[in-house]
Order: C-alpha cells, then structure tokens, then sequence
C-alpha cells in the first residue's frame, strides 16, 4: 500500500503551549465540543453560563460584559463567552493523505498560498465545513496562527475541518499529486472555465492572495489552470466567496 511522506514544520515553529483567547457562541461551543482541544479556562456571563452543561474540570469564571471586552481583540462580538484554549495537534499531510485513501474518500482538497487574512482563512473553513472538504493546506510561514479572529470566523468549522501546514507548499502539492489528485490552480487570467475542467476525479483546489494570486513556482506545480465564469464587469472574487464558489461546483459536478 502507497505510504505517503510526512511534511514536518521546523523544530519550534509551532504553537504548543501558547495559549489563545475564543469568543463568541459559535466558536466555544464547537471548541468544548471538540475532544481533540484543551480547553483551560472560561469566562462569562452568568446567563451564557448558565445556558452550558460543562465539564467540572474546566475552571469558571463569571464576568461582566465590560470585563470580558477586555479579554478579547477591541470591538470583538463574544456574546458573552470567552475560553482560553490550547491550539490543535498539528496534522502531518502524509497522515491526512493516507487516511483519506485508505477511506476511498473522493473529498476536495484546498490549497491556499500567501492568504494571510485570518478573516478570509476562516471563511474558508467554514465553506470547506459546509461543503464536505478533507482539509485545508497553507505554508506555514505564509499564513495566519491560529486565532480567535479565525475561529470566529469559522463559525465552528476551525474544529470540523483538518488545517495542515506545510514547510513548503510545491513539494505538498507534488504529494498531493501522488496520491492521484487532479490540481487546478484557480486564477482569472485563463479562458478555461473550473465547470469544463472537473470529471469526477479527486480535486485540490488551489487558490492564492488576492494581492499577488498564485506565486509562480505553485502555478507550475498545479495540472490546470482554471477561472470562475464571473461577469466580466467584475474583476475578481473576495478570495473566501471564490474558494465557497469553487467548492460547491465541485460538489455538483456530474449531478
């Protein structure tokens, strides 16, 4: 059986043992919800509190509105709730490719490089959530840590969805070919539509920044090059609305 590499981050380049800060319902209840997050400590009002079945294990604090606008980033909405978590194991792209070929799974990939807006990351997850995809991939060094702003963002999907980072995102991509992944690298500069390019074989979608788009050495490494049949008085697409586009028109391919 195929047994696919590991792509390790540099030795202490990771986020272990920095505590970060999630507000707001949606994103601390999927992380209570979740047995893979360490979850330290709470904070809240009494009546969001008391709205949740907590384990005793998890310290509580009470706390005013005004006190737990100062846990938090300025202006953010924490309706309430404030937990101190620890950030996930990282997840190694082999272990995510094998699992996904031992299950048979024909989910898409997405590939993002140099989307450094953790606004826009989280709203990849969450249409990655929404639209069954195996995970996201970014380059480590190219992309946001993990973060309240994020996880607010994801509206609970920083939890569902796997987020693999990589040293470098052309030697993934080279693995992700390997295990039989069609790589279209979206970008507007094409007179190939994504609808003429999608037959039912397994599908990383790779997408860049808005700014820049694709650097050219991920451009090279991906097997077609695609655009969204957008409205030609429209430049481009907010980076997180063209990856939810591109998702769903890979979920409906074929139907």
């Amino acid at each position: 059986m195929r047994q696919f590499s590991r792509h390790r981050r540099p030795q202490g380049s990771g986020q272990r043992g920095q505590a970060i800060r999630f507000w707001g319902r949606h994103a601390v209840l999927a992380a209570l919800a979740n047995p893979e997050r360490t979850v330290k400590r709470i904070w809240g009002t009494r009546e969001a509190l008391g709205q949740l079945d907590l384990p005793p294990v998890i310290p509580i604090s009470y706390a005013d509105v005004a006190d737990l606008a100062r846990l938090v980033a300025r202006d953010a909405p924490h309706q309430g709730l404030v937990i101190e978590v620890d950030p996930l194991e990282e997840i190694y792209l082999g272990d995510l490719l094998q699992d996904e070929v031992d299950a048979g799974s024909t989910r898409p990939l997405v590939v993002l490089d140099q989307v450094t807006d953790p606004h826009n990351i989280g709203a990849v997850l969450r249409s990655a959530a929404a639209f069954d995809a195996a995970a996201i991939i970014t380059q480590d060094r190219h992309s946001p840590p993990e973060s309240g702003v994020i996880a607010r963002s994801a509206s609970g999907a920083l939890e569902i969805v796997p987020w693999v980072r990589v040293v470098n995102l052309s030697r993934a991509l080279e693995e992700i070919a390997e295990a039989q992944y069609w790589r279209i690298g979206l970008m507007g500069d094409t007179e190939t539509t994504l609808g003429s390019v999608l037959d039912g074989s397994k599908v990383a979608l790779v997408l860049g920044s808005e700014g820049d788009g694709m650097r050219h050495n991920v451009m090279e490494h991906c097997d077609v090059l695609a655009r969204l049949p957008i409205s030609p008085r429209m430049e481009s697409l907010n980076i997180s609305n063209a990856a939810a586009i591109a998702l769903y028109a890979v979920a409906t391919a074929g139907r």
